[in-house]
């Protein structure tokens, strides 16, 4: 049964399953993103500069956390194994790259920098009792969010470390837990936590600048694009604020859960892009809001909650599409305009983490069968499968994907 519904200037399309879609809200195209030029390769004769300037800063690669690294089309399956780094402490979100080192969080509140080129461990913090979230890199810093400072203690911790050897440079308690992956712009730092509250926190000494405080958890990362944060709350609201200041600029709710008498719940983190927020919610829906005034584009149900964090791009020869997983198995390729499928692949397993594309191939990890699958991103097909991984799958430096495992890391490079 179709439904529409015409009321001033927007008209909305109720389809099965309660999705929505309304045409009217603006859809901004952009230019393809040009791939990088192919990297050159590691030379054991030749010296190696002292400093690589390739950084992946961030959770999600760019502010806007699109998720999306327009590589060489060099950097595709198949792939050989270049080092790993294994353990045993459940490692759920991905490292950031910044120079020469890698920089990854496990749960366990542990800090290590890692060589990229040999995997192995430069040095290593132990900052708290439980995190789970990525670092965030930025001129020659490294900042963490922390779930506990310490056992017993339900209160979180911000910390500030030197790159190079993981000095401690500043550390402030939070009244919350953070599970939220910091933002570095500038001298500033944007996150949540579990109280409600989102902080611009002072990189240099991490002093505050300013809080903001909402009705339900903030436990994803913030995106930013044209001066606004983009989050969602556990309450089920989407939220645009002020970069400056924390100003509201829009608020808006769902409706997708309980037969839609109730809102799900945010934990994906946001993807802007077109002019839109493309977020995944726990009523099984991925949603897309205009980012100007938090207007409903789309709604696409997805029948399992969708913690995953979508990435979003047009490949070379593609169109805008917005790629997400849920944990009814499927995984999905969505037109980033109306929300309709172009394609879905069956993962016959809970798919928790966000999903990254390099190039022009989306990976994605399955944790049921703790694996990694990569799929062609215009088509959906099956090009990578790798026999580790459970929430978020990889990065890349352009050269090399670095794959995050249950409780250890890979380096591939093409099998040439």
């Amino acid at each position: 049964m179709l439904l529409l519904l015409a009321g001033g200037a927007a008209a909305f399309v109720l389809t099965r399953g309660g999705d929505v879609s309304n045409e009217d809200v603006a859809f901004r195209p952009e230019p393809t993103a040009t791939p990088a030029a192919t990297p050159v390769p590691d030379d054991p004769e030749r010296p190696r500069r002292t400093e690589d300037p390739f950084t992946w800063a961030i959770y999600k690669y760019s502010k806007d956390r699109r998720g999306y690294l327009p590589a060489s089309t060099s950097l595709r399956p198949p792939f050989k194994r270049r080092w790993a780094l294994t353990g045993s402490i459940l490692l759920e979100f991905s490292p950031v790259i910044g120079g020469r080192s890698l920089y990854l969080l496990k749960n366990n509140g542990a800090l290590y920098a890692a060589s990229k080129r040999t995997g192995e461990v430069r040095w290593k913090r132990k900052l708290g009792y439980l995190a789970a979230s990525s670092p965030a890199y930025a001129d020659g810093r490294v900042y963490v969010t922390l779930l506990q400072r310490g056992k017993g203690i339900r209160g979180g911790r911000i910390v500030a470390l030197r790159a190079r050897d993981g000095a401690m440079l500043w550390s402030r308690d939070l009244a919350s837990r953070s599970e939220s992956s910091p933002l570095v712009d500038g001298d500033r730092l944007y996150f949540g936590a579990e109280n409600g509250t989102v902080y611009s926190i002072r990189a240099s000494d991490g002093a505050v600048r300013w809080k903001r405080k909402v009705g339900g958890a903030v436990k994803s990362g913030l995106a930013l694009a044209d001066g606004k944060l983009y989050f969602g709350d556990y309450r089920g609201r989407m939220h645009a604020i002020r970069r400056r200041d924390g100003g509201g600029v829009w608020s808006t709710g769902t409706s997708g859960a309980r037969f839609g008498l109730s809102s799900g719940r945010f934990y994906s983190t946001p993807a802007v892009a077109y002019g839109r927020v493309y977020v995944g919610n726990t009523d099984g829906k991925v949603y897309s809001f205009d980012s100007g005034n938090g207007k409903l584009a789309w709604s696409k149900s997805t029948g399992g909650f969708v913690y995953s964090s979508p990435a979003v791009a047009q490949v070379p020869g593609g169109r805008p599409t917005v790629y997400v997983g849920s944990y009814s198995g499927r995984f999905y390729g969505l037109d980033a305009r109306t929300g309709r499928v172009r394609w879905s692949h069956d993962a016959k397993g809970k798919i928790s983490g966000g999903a990254t594309v390099i190039g022009d191939v989306v990976y994605f990890s399955n944790l049921k069968a703790k694996s990694t699958i990569g799929l062609g991103a215009r088509t959906g097909r099956k090009v990578f499968e790798f026999g580790r991984g459970a929430f978020n799958p990889v990065v890349s430096d352009g050269r090399r994907i670095y794959l995050t495992g249950y409780a250890s890391l890979y380096a591939l490079e093409p099998d040439d």
